[in-house]
């Protein structure tokens, strides 16, 4: 049985795209979440500060199949990360860089991808036990610093980009060196129609298709 390290590695080498679905309902969760595995997008964060998103996940993980990988964002503390496991999520996004909360995960058996917006808070990190690191906010940076942060880093060491990346510069993080990039308000809003949703979504994955 793969670990879930191994498994969002997989799904990131399938499809390098993490859909954040902030404010995600639960009762639209099953459906969303089938729209996105349709155009190829192959691991899902919710938000923890979305409407019961506890309860979304669940219904993530019970509705979409075994190679979807299904995480929390915007995670914060250490019980969080209990409840995000107990509701079947493998991985946990953090804004910040908080050595107990990747310690937590690490015990629970979940990935966790720490923010980190400097080369002290990515060694910060990965001293703590994290492999994954999110460069949060993306956007303050010139486009080529993943590349440069990459080069004073662990081999093992993998980075994604948040924050202000959509279809017309997607290909230019994922040339910097960026395992993965997270998508939030350009891909999913909850005012959006599941049509609305299936079209930005293929929008996105073409994008991607295009640089592989």
């Amino acid at each position: 049985m793969m670990g879930n390290s191994e498994r969002l590695e997989k799904a990131l080498e399938k499809m390098p795209l993490v859909a954040i679905l902030r404010g995600l309902l639960p009762e639209n969760a099953e459906a969303v979440g089938h729209t996105l595995v349709n155009s190829g997008i192959t691991v899902i964060e919710v938000p923890l500060n979305s409407p019961e998103p506890y309860k979304s996940i669940r219904i993530l993980r019970d509705t979409l199949g075994e190679h979807i990988v299904i995480g929390a964002g915007t995670v914060v503390e250490t019980d969080d990360v209990i409840r995000v496991r107990d509701a079947g999520g493998e991985i946990v996004v953090t804004p910040n860089t908080s050595p107990k909360v990747i310690g937590s995960c690490i015990k629970l058996g979940i990935v966790p991808m720490p923010g980190v917006a400097t080369a002290t808070e990515a060694f910060s990190a990965i001293d703590a036990g994290a492999s994954y690191l999110k460069i949060f906010p993306a956007n303050m940076f010139p486009v080529g610093y993943p590349r440069a942060l990459l080069s004073v880093l662990p081999k093992h060491v993998q980075l994604l980009a948040v924050g202000g990346i959509d279809h017309t510069n997607s290909a230019d993080y994922l040339a910097a060196g960026c395992r993965g990039l997270g998508l939030g308000s350009c891909l999913f809003k909850s005012s959006m129609t599941q049509e609305e949703v299936r079209l930005s979504a293929d929008q996105l994955v073409s994008s991607i298709k295009g640089c592989q």
